[in-house]
């Protein structure tokens, strides 16, 4: 098996959606992704935070980067174990986000 990343991308902001429907999105992230480990899929993920800092020109330049809700913003990632980049595919058509809008990427990790 190979491992393969979702990169997440995007999705609704959440801030105006009432505490029992952030609850209730959370969980259906906890059953999918309790499912992809059950299956001995997952190999880890995370969200993560809007703050960032781009190193350029060589490294000698760092730019804060207070990151806004977009289509292009990367909110999170998994990674998971696939024979394959379709299978892999397959795994992450039952994502919960797409219930909000977002998209992946699904790109598999080169050994080095």
């Amino acid at each position: 098996m190979k491992d393969y990343l979702f990169i997440i991308r995007g999705g609704e902001d959440m801030s105006n959606m009432s505490p029992e429907n952030i609850q209730a999105h959370m969980k259906d992230w906890e059953t999918w992704m309790g499912g992809l480990a059950q299956n001995g899929k997952l190999v880890g993920g995370e969200p993560l935070q809007k703050e960032a800092k781009t190193l350029t020109e060589r490294g000698t330049k760092i730019t804060d980067r207070p990151l806004a809700e977009g289509k292009e913003m990367v909110g999170g990632y998994i990674i998971v174990k696939a024979d394959t980049l379709d299978e892999a595919a397959g795994l992450a058509k039952g994502c919960p986000g797409f219930d909000h809008d977002c998209s992946i990427e699904v790109r598999e990790i080169a050994k080095m």
